[in-house]
Formats: structure tokens, sequence, C-alpha cells
């Protein structure tokens, strides 16, 4: 019998893979994304303190006001850029950009250009 492969098992395992060598820190924290089948969730996570400095996710009631109407990438975008604007708010400027375990194609590259726009660097 042929067994179905379970790819967020997959996904999780290449995501602990990566985090064995990423971390971010108070001046360059990791910008995190997660992504779920209808949703995108970014976050700006300080490893050393164990804390999240920024946030942003489509749920949020102000961001779905301007993506609506809009894809899935170009609403990851937007998400991008307004998490991009609130770190610097909070005086970041560089970030270690975690993919999450995913392909970096689509939403999760739109986050990253958003970042970018933001004047966020990688």
């Amino acid at each position: 019998m042929i067994t179905r492969i379970d790819k967020n098992a997959v996904r999780q395992r290449r995501h602990k893979r990566v985090r064995k060598t990423l971390s971010g820190t108070p001046e360059c924290p990791r910008l995190s994304v997660y992504k779920s089948t209808k949703n995108i969730y970014v976050q700006f996570i300080d490893d050393v303190n164990g804390l999240t400095l920024a946030s942003c996710s489509t749920l949020e009631k102000s961001v779905q006001s301007e993506i609506a109407g809009k894809t899935k990438t170009d609403a990851a975008k937007i998400v991008g850029k307004i998490a991009g604007e609130r770190a610097k708010e909070k005086g970041i400027a560089t970030v270690v950009f975690d993919r999450g375990g995913y392909n970096y194609t689509g939403r999760v590259q739109a986050v990253a250009d958003g970042a970018r726009e933001a004047g966020l660097q990688f």
C-alpha cells in the first residue's frame, strides 16, 4: 500500500534543520513567516531574549481593509510591507529571513519583497 507523504511534517523537519544555524538577536531579529491556506503571519523575533518585537498578519482589521479583493500573493506583499514599516518604527534596520521551511516562491517571496520595499535589509 502506498502511504501519503505528510508535507507539513517534511516542512517542519526542514524548518528545524535551518533553525539550527539561524537565530535572531536584538540588533538583527529573525523575520519569521508562517502561511496557512488562507492567511499569512509575519513576526520579528529576538531569539536571545525570546521576544516578539513586531508582527503582522492578514487577520488584523487594519490589514483586511487594504487586502480586500486582492489575491493571496498581493496580500502577502502588503503584509510584508506593513510588517517592515512596524519594524522600522521599532528601530529595526536589518533582519535574518526565516522562510519557515517553505520554498522561496509565491507568498513567501512576496512577504520578503514587501519588507524590502519598507526599507529592511536582509
